[in-house]
């Protein structure tokens, strides 16, 4: 600062005495002892501060004395603080001003902490305050919504109260006039006496009012005020407020109820009844049956009482109560009885119109591709040749290398045509696949290989195809191989009614090699012509059928079904029934596992959006909305449970008569999970052809995906086996298989399932008794032995008897006892076995009635295990 100002050419602040700036003391202070009553005390500190005044006198300032000091009061008080000296100029005198003192600096200190503090405090209170008062204000503007709200409702409760109530007087007041008019007529019949009664009456109830007007004419007391005239209404009015015992006992402010009402005019409707004795018209109702129906529930339709309608049955000869069910016959005849019209329904009504049966319009049909099954015994080369004419490898990633799913595949040739195949498996337990292959099929390729000729499951695919009444292109396969013979397989065909073009026939037959890729432009120009002969034609705009080839359950996509569209153009987002189950399209897959977004007919397409997993074979068909959709499936449902419930009753009769005759029949419980629901199908079929009449194979559940809790359960309660095929359980079912001891077996192959079934059926089946003679003995003395009894002294005639055979004791050639010996002695010593021409003595088991003469006849027992 000096700097600056020396640089400006002014003069320095200058002191009053040499090198020290100090202030004269304007405060002083002092301790005051303050007293209380009851001998309190308390120190007070006073500062008194004086007030120092300057005045000017010939340029210069002095301090001039104040008159009198300031008392200050108890709280000590910051002092402000001291305002800079003003620059003055040369000609100005300077100010001397004096340093503050510690304790200053620190009562200083002191007070701006104290300030800031009480700042801090006081914004912390207004900020509590501030959300206080929000919340005030928010729960005042709740309880103002509640009270409108509340407001509200009253005044709608009490315009439907006043509603009521006017309803009710003007029903009262038309009651009166009609009871007026019905007493006019009597009123008229009245003896004079009673008019001039009513006279009489007159004059008093003037005199009454005379006496009333005069009363109210009299001055009132002071602080009375005059009451206000009540309003006239000429209807009766419902008392309001509370009800006192003045109001009850009074009667003219009571008013009838209108329960009193409604007894009154039935009472009346009764009497008119009586007096005209006329009895009530019948009701005539049409009563809606079902296939069947509770007592309960006819007697609701009929309006008629259900103890009328027990008596009507008890008549009819049928004794049921109020919730038993009679059949719909019965209660047609029951109807019938009460006078009643009878409408019979059923509840497949449901299914009524579901598939739409018109004819196509010629000019809206549009060629389609043909749908060929591949058929023909296993190992014979189908699902090889079906991946040479699809450039695929579908052979090589199943088991066993033999083909157990059934599939569908679009191929279309270098000339531009489309040709769907269906691929089936060739074992004899997948007779329902290739059944259900040939029901949607158009053609049919008779695969037969060259080298082995006409098998079993081959004339059963021959069958398959006459019963579908398709045309049948036969395709010679394995040509590839030295030993191939077609003049053989075309001469074998011969026996089953298929003669081959070769020989003056119909059939188409060509001969291919899978593995050498030959041939097969010739199995294409066959399958095309075929296909053109028969003019296939489909209307693409329709509403959607088809059939379900495959189904199966996956992780992460849920249900799954091979859908083979047979009329119309499935879509995404439309809504369908397959069997006994429902869904809505979510995506749509082609056999490249490319998603699409339609299918027309001829094309198979895997179908995501099940709600279950259906059966392979049902019939697939879009509905107009997912209410009636799934109206189909719960009947549906319903009807297939009352067919498992009648099957299962069935076989238990028929299982307690086979107890009965023949003993308990065993069975082998099992759970079968398998990939598809075609597998589940055939083994369970196979599983039931094993059965005998003696041991039998029981499927608890047959299901797809995965094994897991539930399925490990239900084998628990019953002791079943656990049977996977081509499926794993996951992790919780493994664990719990293990902790409860359940079997569970995993295959991949039907040959093996079939062979371990029969297996353990085998070992369940008794053992077969084999019984071989191996000697017999002559009786030629008689011996009674002590603590032992009789004994025989015998002479071993033929062959040889051995100790703990079973013997047979045979008089005159009869048999008089079987058993086992006890004793077998040479001599006096024990031995195992007497051979022929040999002397022993022998005794039996429990028996002592031999006789001289008698033969032993001596036989061994072996059990031969049995196999189905």
């Amino acid at each position: 600062m000096s700097e600056a100002n020396d640089s400006d050419g002014k003069k320095s602040l200058t002191l009053s005495r040499p090198r020290r700036l100090e202030l004269k003391k304007t405060v002083e202070t002092g301790q005051v002892r303050q007293s209380f009553s009851h001998g309190r005390s308390k120190s007070v500190t006073v500062e008194v501060r004086k007030k120092r005044t300057f005045t000017r006198k010939g340029g210069e300032f002095s301090e001039s004395q104040a008159p009198q000091p300031e008392e200050i009061p108890q709280e000590p008080v910051a002092e402000p603080e001291a305002k800079k000296p003003e620059e003055d100029d040369d000609s100005k005198p300077r100010v001397v001003l004096r340093s503050l003192t510690g304790d200053e600096k620190a009562a200083r200190a002191r007070a701006l902490a104290d300030s800031k503090k009480a700042a801090a405090e006081a914004r912390v209170r207004a900020e509590e305050e501030a959300k206080i008062r929000a919340e005030e204000e928010a729960k005042r503007k709740k309880e103002e919504e509640e009270a409108a709200r509340r407001a509200a409702e009253e005044e709608e409760r009490k315009r439907v109260e006043d509603e009521a109530r006017r309803k009710a007087e003007d029903d009262a007041a038309r009651r009166q006039e009609e009871e007026q008019k019905q007493t006019e007529t009597v009123e008229e019949t009245k003896p004079d006496a009673e008019a001039a009664k009513a006279k009489d009456a007159k004059p008093a109830k003037a005199d009454d009012d005379k006496d009333a007007r005069a009363k109210a004419k009299k001055p009132g007391r002071q602080g009375d005020k005059a009451k206000p005239a009540a309003t006239r209404r000429d209807g009766p009015r419902r008392r309001g407020g509370k009800l006192t015992i003045d109001q009850a006992l009074a009667d003219e402010d009571r008013q009838r109820s209108l329960a009193s009402v409604r007894r009154a005019r039935e009472r009346e409707k009764r009497a008119m009844r009586e007096a005209s004795h006329q009895p009530p018209s019948k009701v005539v109702r049409d009563v809606v049956l079902p296939e069947s129906i509770t007592v309960q529930e006819l007697a609701n339709r009929m309006a008629e009482r259900a103890v009328d309608v027990i008596k009507e049955l008890m008549k009819m000869g049928v004794m049921a109560n109020f919730q038993q069910t009679i059949d719909a016959d019965t209660a047609e005849l029951v109807v019938s009885e009460f006078g009643h019209r009878v409408k019979r329904v059923t509840e497949a009504d449901v299914e009524q119109d579901l598939l739409d049966t018109t004819e196509d319009d010629p000019g809206s049909l549009e060629s389609r591709a043909p749908v060929v099954t591949v058929m023909g015994h296993v190992d014979h080369g189908k699902t090889s040749l079906l991946d040479a004419l699809r450039q695929t490898d579908v052979a090589g990633g199943e088991a066993g290398g033999i083909t157990q799913h059934i599939g569908a595949y679009q191929v279309e040739t270098p000339s531009g045509h489309k040709i769907t195949f269906i691929d089936t498996p060739g074992h004899a337990a997948f007779s329902s696949m290739r059944a259900r292959g040939a029901k949607v099929t158009d053609i049919v390729i008779l695969v037969v290989a060259a080298d082995d000729g006409i098998m079993p499951q081959t004339v059963e695919a021959i069958s398959h195809a006459k019963a579908a009444e398709v045309p049948i292109i036969v395709a010679i396969n394995k040509m590839d191989k030295p030993e191939a013979d077609p003049n053989r397989v075309r001469n074998e065909l011969l026996q089953h009614e298929i003669v081959v073009e070769g020989m003056g026939g119909e059939v188409l037959d060509v001969e291919v090699s899978a593995i050498q890729k030959t041939g097969l432009d010739k199995l294409e120009e066959a399958i095309i012509l075929q296909s053109e002969l028969l003019e296939l034609k489909a209307n693409p705009e329709r509403t959607a059928e088809g059939t379900i080839v495959e189904a199966k359950l996956e992780r992460g996509r849920g249900s799954v079904a091979t859908v083979l569209v047979t009329r119309g153009t499935v879509r995404q987002g439309d809504v369908f029934v397959a069997g006994a189950e429902w869904g809505r399209v979510r995506a749509l897959i082609d056999d490249h596992g490319r998603q699409v977004k339609e299918a027309g007919p001829a094309t198979p397409v895997e179908v995501l959006g099940f709600q279950g997993t259906p059966e392979a074979g049902d019939d697939f068909t879009v509905v107009e909305s997912e209410s009636r959709a799934r109206e189909v499936s719960e009947f549906r449902q319903r009807r297939l449970r009352q067919s498992r419930t009648s099957l299962s009753g069935r076989g238990s009769i028929e299982q307690m008569f086979s107890q009965i005759q023949a003993g308990e029949v065993n069975e082998l419980p099992v759970v079968i999970k398998s990939d598809v629901q075609g597998s589940t199908e055939a083994i369970i079929g196979a599983a039931e052809k094993l059965g005998t009449d003696e041991v039998s194979v029981r499927v608890l559940h047959g299901g797809v995906g995965g094994i897991n809790e539930s399925d490990i359960t239900l084998a628990k309660a019953s002791n079943a086996l656990v049977i996977g095929f081509n499926v794993r359980a996951n992790k919780q079912a493994k664990d719990l298989a293990e902790a409860e001891e359940v079997d569970i077996r995993y295959y991949s192959v039907i040959y093996d399932v079939i062979d371990a079934m029969k297996g353990m059926l085998s070992g369940m089946l008794k053992p077969e008794i084999k019984e071989t003679f191996i000697g017999n003995a002559e009786i030629r003395e008689v011996f009674s032995v002590s603590k032992v009894g009789k004994v025989a002294g015998c002479l071993v005639t033929d062959g040889i008897v051995r100790r703990g055979a079973g013997v047979r004791l045979l008089r005159d050639n009869v048999v008089v006892h079987e058993g086992k010996l006890s004793t077998l002695k040479r001599f006096k010593d024990d031995v195992k076995e007497v051979r022929q021409g040999t002397e022993c003595g022998m005794s039996f088991e429990n028996y002592h009635d031999i006789q001289v003469g008698d033969v032993i006849e001596a036989f061994e027992v072996e059990e031969v295990a049995r196999e189905l």
